[in-house]
């Protein structure tokens, strides 16, 4: 159900970049917006992997640079990506005390799991487990893809209406009566719903990697564990270098949302992926050791 939901908000995203595209730019603005936002969105896909770990000072795990966290992490991660039928994906430590983990990459052969100092510290290997399944559900279904096709196009949208404000773009003199009112609600109104699509994309594949996790793990009860410890730990030590450009990749947002804010957040509510993770236990699907 979560894929066809994802199927479904990236049409409607590209239902509304044609509309605003044709509304506020004519058939020009919206090819200019779309090859500007695939040109930028293009060096994310490729890059971004390298950008999120670097800002975060993240350190390769290796036998020879972090060993004590390679001897632990390493064969869990490996066992879950041999059920997966994924590659190994590379390793990183990122030196921050808040518990988080995140997993980056263009596809499988190019992936990357990074964890913090604080997420390895906080978790036993049970809801270490469920964590890394997480992540590794986001590799298996190539979640870096169809986030980079949801930013693109939320990109095209947003580059549209600031486009038509400055060159005016929102308003033509044929338009009858009221139009430029139209134009205008246009302008501000696109963004806000290419945002709240997006959003709604990311949380989708978010309730997607928990499932994954507890097909791949057997249970769901590491996970929902992890979750709550992520909730407290977060709260009580909230993470300094985080930015809004990358919270969508970690598995707990590192900021928090309440009220009408949680329909611009990233992720699903704690209390909901929780229940959603209960509701699954005794599920037909449940991975066979």
């Amino acid at each position: 159900m979560n894929s066809l939901k994802t199927v479904l908000l990236l049409g409607l995203l590209s239902g509304v970049l044609l509309f605003a595209g044709e509304r506020l730019g004519g058939r020009n603005g919206l090819e200019v917006g779309l090859v500007i936002a695939i040109g930028m969105n293009f060096f994310s896909y490729f890059f971004s992997d390298k950008l999120a770990l670097m800002s975060y000072s993240a350190q390769p795990v290796t036998p020879q640079e972090n060993p004590e966290v390679y001897q632990r992490v390493f064969p869990l991660v490996q066992s879950l990506a041999q059920r997966m039928n994924i590659p190994m994906p590379k390793l990183w430590l990122i030196p921050d005390p808040s518990p988080n983990a995140f997993a980056t990459g263009r596809n499988p052969q190019h992936a990357s799991v990074a964890f913090t100092v604080g997420v390895l510290q906080l978790m036993n290997d049970r809801e270490l487990e469920g964590v890394v399944a997480h992540e590794l559900g986001h590799v298996l279904h190539r979640d870096i893809l169809i986030s980079s096709v949801a930013a693109t196009l939320a990109t095209a949208i947003t580059f549209l209406a600031r486009m038509s404000f400055w060159l005016g773009l929102g308003r033509r003199d044929d338009e009858e009566e009221g139009g430029g009112w139209g134009g205008l609600l246009m302008m501000i109104l696109a963004p806000i719903a290419a945002m709240l699509i997006q959003m709604a994309i990311s949380r989708s594949r978010e309730l997607d990697a928990d499932a994954s996790s507890v097909k791949y793990t057997g249970s769901p009860d590491g996970l929902i564990s992890a979750l709550r410890k992520l909730d407290m730990g977060i709260q009580r030590i909230p993470m300094e270098e985080a930015t809004p450009a990358t919270a969508h990749l970690f598995i707990h947002n590192p900021f928090s949302a309440d009220g009408m804010a949680r329909m611009f957040s990233t992720h699903p509510s704690t209390a909901e992926r929780i229940a959603r993770l209960e509701a699954m236990r005794g599920d037909a699907y449940r991975y066979q050791r």
